[in-house]
């Protein structure tokens, strides 16, 4: 035989991932609050319909068929402790046969490494490929996908890995549900199409099939993790190698999950996380949870004083959900008690609770204890060692989770209360421009105070750009001044070590109309996909969770300027699109129960077909600049402005019914 040939040093410094659809063992309990704790009422979930026997070779070779050359090993696991391999050489192969029950389209995915080209992973139903990819040669682990692999009721599905030119080894093969979208995008600029479609087909990989019986509480200290349990409809948002999602990621990864419809995914994760913010807690949420979407994951939670815990996440979940509910339409968002409960207390209790290192007069600003992430900090900037009390991304943050509380209160039909946390917004983003951010522009602008209260300036990366990503900063020169400076420090000395924190820029420069910056953003990131990242046992940047969910954001809601308001039946559109990118069009683009299709020809002319749906919509096409006229299928109208944000936008909103399209042109 022929194995790896890779030291035991070399795949130390690699990754050592979960299995995550292990099967056998006991499921996890769940512990009292003061060990791991409950995130609150969670429906069971169904058993999958679709299960692999043994998919990370823990088992050995139950389940699995293997040819002469081929076998399992313990030499390089990617996850936990075994592997299956395969030598160098023709015909050899690892294959399972599952039969499907029902019907369902499937992503499968595993972690392969290889000695050289040529290996193959392989679906087949009944007998015929359906999916396959050719491997390159890659000694550290990498995640391959097969992606929409359809069945029916009795189909077979073969799973396979085939030998190539060297040695080929395989682990942790994990099945995921094809999502309900299937957006395609097209466009003057071959770029944009193949990050779109990377992004698309990876990002649903990471996707949980609810009802999988999967570890719980692996991380790089205890790879097999504590027993197993259900899991529920979710998807990775944090290490590749733990087993759980994170509040951080969540968020930023949500408008993504939206592009693709994952909504039963948004709103069980944003529930769990909201059922988590305890009066034990302080009302702060979990760091992270368990697939099961009710146990804490450990490396996070020792007890209920002793657990990860940053600020601008109580409030970002807050924001998101309200973004969710816009994506999906889903009542639930109102009505759900433990959501409700969540978004008003994080509001409220939770801002009074953590109030008190800084006199902000009679602003209340929610603060960190600058002892660290398991005592609660202030900013997602995890590398300082600041002792922050208040931060940039915090306040920034709190900004944003007061205007969706009044959103969210006038969907309700309680405009007092939406009065009041829009009045709220007000006072604090006004404070935060003629008070807390000083009087400075660029590296001289206040972005947090330390806990003996020292005004910090300069280079904070999250404390820094949350600022203008977050909109708490003014119009006007300042707020362009240090746009300018976070991009120049975010090009130079100042760049992050970490994909995942790069991945919050082109979300930065779109809110703030910087579309060339945005875009240059956006590839920067892509094409860092392949590149290793800064934690070894995590894989390349590109199988980092945050990377493919925020480009398909990105691209929706960035480029195309796409926000959806499902609920009210309307959505809102304007042409972001860089120089040099003529046209874009985005297809099976899901809000609510509508599919549209969008497409921008430059700046200043937009079409809407809106392909499927139960009632119209009211689409305000939005075009920056003031024009004279504009056109609603060639039709002249008198042109209409309005200011958003300090940009002046000429529009019209016209009534898109299921099956019309409608072509509107400014100038």
């Amino acid at each position: 035989m022929t194995r790896s040939r890779v030291s035991l040093l070399s795949a130390l410094a690699l990754l050592v991932p979960l299995t995550p659809l292990a099967l056998g063992g006991q499921a996890a309990a769940a512990p009292p609050d003061s060990a791991a704790g409950q995130a609150g009422r969670v429906r069971p979930a169904a058993p999958a319909p679709l299960a692999v026997v043994n998919p990370g070779f823990e088992q050995g070779r139950t389940g699995w068929q293997f040819t002469a050359g081929t076998g399992v090993a313990t030499n390089y696991p990617h996850g936990a402790a075994r592997l299956a391999y395969l030598d160098g050489g023709p015909g050899m192969k690892v294959s399972q046969t599952v039969t499907a029950t029902g019907r369902g389209a499937y992503d499968i995915s595993a972690w392969i490494a290889t000695g050289g080209p040529n290996g193959r992973f392989t679906a087949r139903v009944n007998g015929a490929v359906a999916g396959s990819q050719t491997l390159p040669s890659a000694s550290n682990y990498r995640r391959h996908t097969l992606s929409r692999i359809s069945l029916a009721p009795g189909d077979t599905l073969e799973i396979a890995f085939e030998s190539g030119d060297s040695w080929v080894n395989a682990d942790d093969l994990m099945l995921s549900p094809a999502s309900p979208a299937d957006p395609r995008v097209s466009s003057s600029d071959p770029k944009i199409v193949e990050m779109f479609d990377w992004s698309k087909r990876k990002a649903n990989s990471w996707v949980q099939l609810p009802g999988t019986q999967g570890p719980l509480n692996v991380d790089e200290n205890n790879t097999a993790g504590s027993g197993t349990g259900a899991y529920a409809a979710s998807y990775w948002a944090g290490y590749a190698n733990r087993s759980g999602y994170y509040s951080r990621d969540m968020a930023h990864q949500l408008a993504g999950a939206g592009v693709l419809g994952l909504h039963a995914e948004n709103k069980a994760m944003l529930r769990s996380f909201a059922a988590s913010a305890t009066p034990a807690h302080k009302y702060y949420p979990a760091w992270a949870l368990n697939f099961d979407a009710k146990t804490y994951l450990s490396i996070d939670y020792r007890s209920p004083t002793n657990f990860v815990r940053e600020v601008p996440a109580t409030f970002e979940l807050v924001q998101k959900s309200e973004e969710a509910y816009r994506w999906s339409g889903d009542r639930s968002y109102l009505d759900d008690p433990a959501l409700w409960d969540f978004y008003r207390r994080a509001t409220d209790e939770f801002v009074t609770l953590h109030d008190g290192l800084k006199d902000n007069g009679a602003v209340k600003v929610a603060e960190g204890t600058g002892k660290g992430i398991f005592q609660g900090t202030a900013s997602y900037n995890e590398q300082s060692s600041e002792p922050l009390a208040e931060a940039g991304d915090a306040i920034g943050s709190q900004y944003q989770a007061y205007l969706a509380m009044a959103s969210l209160a006038r969907s309700k039909g309680d405009c007092t209360l939406a009065d009041r946390y829009e009045a709220k917004a007000r006072d604090l983003k006004a404070y935060f421009n003629s008070t807390w951010s000083g009087t400075g522009s660029g590296a001289a602008m206040v972005r947090g105070y330390t806990t003996d209260g020292r005004a910090l300036t300069g280079w904070g990366k999250e404390n820094s750009w949350f600022m203008p990503m977050k909109q708490i900063i003014e119009p006007g020169p300042r707020r362009e001044a240090y746009l300018d400076y976070i991009d120049q420090q975010a090009s130079g000395p100042g760049r992050p070590s970490n994909i995942e924190a790069l991945t919050y820029l082109p979300d930065t420069f779109f809110r703030n109309n910087r579309n060339d910056t945005a875009w240059k953003w956006m590839k920067d990131v892509y094409d860092h996909k392949d590149v290793q990242h800064v934690n070894a046992k995590q894989g390349t940047n590109g199988d980092y969770p945050e990377v493919s969910f925020t480009l398909l954001g990105q691209t929706v809601e960035g480029l195309m300027g796409v926000v959806p308001d499902a609920p009210a039946r309307t959505l809102s559109t304007r042409s972001r699109l860089p120089s040099g990118m003529d046209w874009l069009r985005i297809e099976d683009l899901r809000i609510g129960d509508s599919a549209f299709s969008l497409r921008h020809d430059g700046a200043a002319k937009s079409s809407l077909t809106h392909g499927s749906g139960s009632s119209p919509y009211t689409w305000e096409a939005r075009f920056p600049g003031a024009y004279a006229t504009v056109t609603v299928d060639g039709v002249a109208r008198p042109a209409r402005t309005k200011v958003v944000d300090g940009v002046t936008y000429t529009y019209a909103s016209t009534v898109v019914a299921p099956g019309r399209t409608v072509t509107v042109q400014a100038g």
